[in-house]
């Protein structure tokens, strides 16, 4: 079992052909909703592969929080140790022009995910085979989701984003962290062969369509990317991580599992949205074999 530790926000997304100045205002083109937060994208894409996943966050009792909880559950991850609070659930507001995007997130409900309540579900957690967190919920509530683990003895993946929310007091407790390029250099600098180093078998830096590097302990690995046409990036960091807690969870090895977390994030970039274009584990063993259904 994986159990996710993280947040759940809905995405507000509006396509526009210029960003507002201050002041100013301008029409839209497009308007969408769309489930994310980083905690239930990373579930989701667990899921989705075939593991079997709980989700333990926190939102909102509104019409929000009710779809979030409902879109997990319709990918049969097990919401139970999900809380309701009486705060409005989390939410993104995305502004895209073309290419680029500016982002505003409230983080709502999840900020009321707090330790005691992983105390109050502390079965799931120790009980799991691996749990996968990043920083969009409390940092106390993250440092103690690392300690109930290291007391189990339970591997924790931890995706360091947002990486100004990271405590390098947790790499020692932690058993694989992977930033992308940018949350690398801003935890550990730009000198990213010694940094790998420092961490083997620990530290894996994802690169995008190209892949992702770590280090083995005698030497550095590069697992190259999927060619593909990219519709929509996001989420390809949030479906790398929960095929690469599957795979290691399946057993593979970590070179296999990151290659296998590639495929897949290279799926999901072909779909729009966080999570429409999460695969499933047919649609990745069929890349795998040379061929996509």
């Amino acid at each position: 079992m994986i159990t996710v530790i993280g947040s759940l926000n809905m995405d507000l997304v509006i396509q526009m052909a210029d960003f507002p100045q201050q002041g100013e205002t301008v029409l839209g083109q497009q308007f969408q909703t769309s489930p994310g937060g980083k905690g239930a994208n990373q579930a989701i894409a667990a899921a989705r592969l075939g593991s079997n996943v709980t989700m333990i966050g926190c939102v909102g009792d509104d019409r929000f929080g009710h779809t979030l909880r409902t879109v997990l559950e319709q990918e049969h991850i097990d919401t139970t140790s999900l809380l309701t609070a009486p705060e409005s659930t989390g939410i993104a507001n995305i502004l895209v022009h073309h290419k680029d995007n500016r982002i505003i997130v409230v983080p709502g409900a999840n900020y009321k995910l707090e330790p005691t309540h992983l105390d109050a579900v502390k079965d799931v957690i120790t009980q799991s085979q691996m749990v996968i967190l990043q920083l969009e919920i409390p940092m106390e509530t993250t440092a103690h989701a690392i300690k109930l683990c290291k007391e189990a003895n339970v591997p924790v993946l931890l995706n360091p984003a947002p990486a100004a929310n990271f405590d390098m007091r947790w790499m020692d407790d932690i058993t694989y962290l992977t930033p992308n390029e940018i949350e690398c250099a801003q935890l550990f600098g730009n000198d990213f062969d010694q940094t790998l180093e420092k961490y083997p078998n620990k530290l894996i830096i994802t690169l995008g369509r190209d892949g992702a590097r770590y280090f083995d302990g005698e030497y550095p690995i590069h697992v190259p990317g999927y060619m593909t046409k990219a519709v929509d990036t996001t989420g390809a960091g949030d479906t790398f991580n929960g095929a690469l807690a599957y795979a290691l969870v399946e057993g593979q090895s970590l070179d296999e599992a990151v290659y296998f977390a590639n495929i897949a994030a290279s799926l999901a970039v072909e779909q729009l949205s966080a999570q429409g274009g999460m695969p499933t584990l047919s649609k990745v063993y069929a890349r795998m074999a040379g061929f996509d259904e």
